[in-house]
């Protein structure tokens, strides 16, 4: 490789390329698919019809991937290893939609505010792009760092599951029980979504099992990253969801009932769902949606720019944004969902070390083959989420370490507001992740602003520096920042 071409931007051989693309499909795959499968679910559609929604989220998420990190053109790709795939925070406002209007007049609703709210994002990208003087190391190594601290709980419930839930019944306590008769007999007030530990477990909550297949991936990880060198090094994570595969297949965990049932061939085409409804209201709401994911991939691209070195300047975020606007107006016209930079997948780059946006490319075309050829991608599908748990907590972990590592660039001995500004974030950050109900008697049209931990921690980061620091000192602190961007 030439001294003049950056690592960004270096061209891996093919098998490297196929391997540590597949990687990254791997790991952001899961999720991928979750959004499509829950709002097809609550729609009320056939399997046919969400197998359509999969498929097409496939075929789009690879489409968007290449235009992130190879760069369509001067206007679209913040040309960083970058893979794309549905927002959750669309999630909501799409099951409210779901609620009122189930089935294709439903789909065709949420679609119309997807196409209505892309427009609107890529009219808007410029002006959102001019904010970076408001994100210092102070700002986004606070964002960082929430970013791996809010996936953690994901890599936890891939591993434990979610312990309650449909599949998962809480077990109840009956000293809870008796205490809630009596308080009801006695005319007493009962606090909105009071509950007790149970004091029987749950057995479909936290299975050994489960444990000792994540525990397994995990060491396999860990002891691949010691002793194995180069290539094999770099794929330690895709190894070692390879393993964990095998293993739960040997157990009779991992099955190809999907596998079997699904066609070798299905062709994406636009407005398979019949033609969007624009309801002025609906796509509101979703370009509301939009400017919370825009804020959120300002943080992954930084984010990325600080473990790739590769500086990240206004122009270069207005692209990155502005192809956030445009996969989502793709989404919608492809039948799914707004898009945006998967953080996930910024935890891989730092576990590999692999700087390419090539590898990336790769991924992206891996997953276009995957919407067009159902049966390898039910192959994927089939992977049990405790194998993915157990290289959640190295990836996301990984994120959180590289926040840490920006923070340790700001000067904390001077000034003593940095640490008010890192540590009140974090905690307003955590809200939502320790207290998910809090907003229960809020209006229900700021929940999308509030039930993120990510976006309430950049608010609150942005605005604290503000207040304590001004912005005088950014540009310099920005370069500072980058000059670190090789340690990890």
């Amino acid at each position: 490789m030439s001294d003049s071409i950056h690592p960004v931007d270096e061209v891996l051989p093919f098998s490297r390329l196929a391997t540590l693309g597949l990687q990254h499909v791997l790991v952001m795959y899961a999720g991928a698919i979750a959004v499509p499968l829950i709002i097809g679910k609550a729609l009320q559609l056939s399997p046919e019809q969400v197998a359509l929604l999969i498929s097409a989220d496939l075929f789009v998420c690879g489409l968007v991937t290449l235009l992130q990190s190879f760069g369509a053109t001067q206007w679209f790709g913040i040309r960083l290893p970058v893979m794309m795939g549905v927002t959750f925070a669309s999630v909501a406002p799409m099951l409210a939609i779901a609620k009122t209007t189930p089935g294709l007049e439903g789909a065709q609703h949420i679609f119309g505010a997807v196409i209505g709210a892309g427009i609107i994002s890529l009219l808007l990208a410029p002006l959102v792009s001019r904010l970076l003087r408001f994100f210092p190391p102070v700002v986004t190594g606070t964002i960082i760092t929430l970013i791996g601290i809010s996936l953690m709980r994901i890599g936890i419930n891939w591993i434990f599951g979610n312990p309650v839930g449909p599949t998962a019944p809480l077990v109840v306590n009956p000293e809870y029980s008796t205490w809630l008769e009596t308080s009801k007999a006695a005319g007493l007030a009962i606090p909105t979504g009071l509950t007790l530990a149970p004091s029987v477990p749950n057995p479909l909550y936290a299975p050994l099992l489960n444990i000792g297949i994540a525990a397994l991936v995990l060491v396999t990880i860990l002891l691949i990253t010691k002793y194995a060198q180069g290539f094999f090094s770099n794929i330690a994570v895709l190894l070692g969801i390879i393993i964990g595969g095998i293993v739960t297949s040997l157990l009779g965990l991992m099955h190809f009932d999907k596998v079997a049932n699904a066609p070798w061939f299905a062709l994406v085409t636009p407005f398979q769902f019949g033609m969007p409804i624009f309801d002025p209201i609906l796509i509101l709401t979703m370009t509301l949606v939009m400017l919370v994911v825009m804020i959120e991939s300002t943080g992954m691209f930084l984010a990325l720019g600080e473990m790739t070195g590769k500086k990240i300047d206004q122009p270069a975020l207005a692209r990155g944004l502005r192809t956030d606007g445009l996969g989502t107006l793709l989404g919608g016209i492809f039948n799914t969902f707004p898009y945006t930079s998967f953080s996930q997948n910024v935890g891989l780059v730092a576990v590999t070390g692999i700087r390419s946006r090539y590898v990336c490319v790769a991924g992206g075309l891996i997953l276009i083959v995957l919407g067009l050829l159902p049966k390898m991608a039910a192959l994927i599908e089939s992977l049990p989420t405790m194998v993915l748990g157990g290289a959640g907590l190295v990836m996301f972990g990984m994120v959180a370490a590289t926040g840490i590592r920006i923070l340790s660039s700001v000067d904390f001995k001077t000034n003593r507001y940095n640490a008010l500004v890192v540590a009140i974030s974090i905690g307003i950050g955590m809200i939502p992740l320790v207290a998910p109900n809090f907003k229960q008697w809020l209006p229900h049209s700021i929940h999308p602003l509030i039930e993120s931990g990510i976006l309430l921690t950049s608010f609150s980061a942005v605005l604290l520096n503000l207040f304590f620091n001004g912005t005088q000192s950014d540009v310099a602190a920005h370069i500072e920042a980058s000059s670190h961007a090789d340690a990890l």
